[in-house]
C-alpha cells in the first residue's frame, strides 16, 4: 500500500457531488489479521538473518571506534545490511531506522506511516569478548507506535516476539512477567553508559537501586533485558542512556507480557529519548520511579 490514497476529484457532475474529494490516510486504515501476521513473520525472519551474520562473523570480525567510548564491528554492519535489504525488498515504501550509519544504505525519505527500527547487534561489547547476552532487535512502527517486534538471541536460539494484537511469546510459547511487587524482593538489571566515571550522574541512582534491591545485574543488551523481564527471569530494568533502537522491540514484548514501562519523570515515555523503569508490576515500577526521582 502506498502512503496515501486518493479517490476521485470530480469538480462537476453527480459523481462529483457524491464523492467530492476524499483523502484516506493509512492512519485510519485498520490492519488486517493477515497483514499483522505478515509483519510479525517479517520481524522474525529479519532478526534471524541478522543473527546468522553475527554467528558467521564471530571469529573473524574487525572492530573500529564509533566514538571515544563506543565500538562497531564488521558484524554490526553485515547484520544491518542483510536486514535492511530483506525488509526493503518486502516493503519498499516503508521507512527504515538502524543504529549504524551506513552510507550505502541511506534510504530515500519515506512518507509511509510505517518504519522499521533495527538494532543489528545489541550488546556489541559482549559479542567482541565472546560473551553471551547479545541480540538482534527488529520492530515495526506505525505512526511512531510499535506494532510488531522480535528480539533474537542467536547463541541461545531464543526468539521473543509480540504484536499489538498478540501476546508475547518465546519460541512459540506464551511468556509472562513475575509479578514481583517490592524492590527488596526484585532482581534488577541496569544499563550504564560506556566509560562511566565516579562523577557520572548515573552512579548515584545506581547506588540507590543497589542498596534497596535484592540484587542488581548489568548484562549488556537492553533488548534482552526487557525480554527477560517479560519472561519473568528478571523483575525490573531501568536505563537513562539507551536509544530508540535498543528498546523499541523489547518495549512491546514487555507490555504484551503484562509488564509496565514508565518514564522516570512521571511523564509519558518519550521513545526517542527514553529514560525509564520497566518492571513486572506497576507497584514495583512506581517504587523504582520514586527512588530514582
Amino acid at each position: 500500500l502506498g502512503s496515501m490514497y486518493y479517490f476521485g476529484a470530480f469538480p462537476t457532475g453527480p459523481l462529483g457531488q457524491i464523492w467530492g474529494f476524499c483523502q484516506i490516510s493509512q492512519q485510519t486504515l485498520p490492519i488486517s489479521r493477515a497483514e499483522m501476521e505478515d509483519f510479525l513473520a517479517a520481524c522474525q525472519q529479519a532478526a534471524r538473518i541478522g543473527g546468522e551474520q553475527l554467528l558467521l562473523l564471530r571469529d573473524r570480525f574487525q572492530t573500529r571506534k564509533k566514538n571515544t567510548l563506543d565500538f562497531v564491528t564488521d558484524a554490526d554492519i553485515a547484520s544491518q545490511t542483510v536486514i535492511h535489504d530483506f525488509l526493503m525488498s518486502r516493503f519498499p515504501d516503508h521507512g527504515f531506522l538502524g543504529e549504524e550509519q551506513i552510507p550505502t544504505l541511506s534510504p530515500s525519505p519515506s512518507k509511509s506511516v510505517y518504519r522499521w527500527v533495527v538494532d543489528p547487534l545489541d550488546g556489541t561489547l559482549n559479542y567482541m569478548h565472546r560473551l553471551q547476552s547479545y541480540s538482534v532487535s527488529v520492530a515495526l512502527q506505525r505512526n511512531h507506535q510499535v506494532i510488531a517486534a522480535a528480539v533474537f538471541d542467536p547463541l541461545l536460539e531464543e526468539m521473543f516476539v509480540a504484536s499489538e494484537s498478540t501476546p508475547a511469546m518465546l519460541n512459540g510459547q506464551p511468556i509472562g512477567v513475575s509479578r514481583c511487587a517490592a524492590l527488596n524482593q526484585a532482581l534488577v538489571v541496569v544499563s550504564l553508559p560506556a566509560g562511566i566515571q565516579s562523577s557520572s550522574p548515573e552512579l548515584e541512582p545506581f547506588l540507590k537501586i543497589l542498596f534497596h534491591a535484592r540484587s542488581v545485574r548489568r548484562l549488556g543488551s537492553a533488548a534482552l533485558n526487557l525480554c527477560y523481564v517479560a519472561a519473568g527471569r528478571l523483575d525490573a530494568y531501568w536505563a537513562t542512556t539507551v536509544n530508540l533502537w535498543d528498546i523499541a522491540a523489547g518495549w512491546l514484548i514487555l507490555e504484551q507480557a503484562g509488564g509496565t514501562m514508565r518514564d522516570l519523570s512521571g511523564q509519558p515515555l518519550d521513545a526517542e529519548q527514553p529514560k525509564f523503569a520497566a518492571s513486572a508490576s506497576l507497584e514495583l515500577c512506581e517504587e523504582i520511579e520514586r527512588l530514582l526521582r
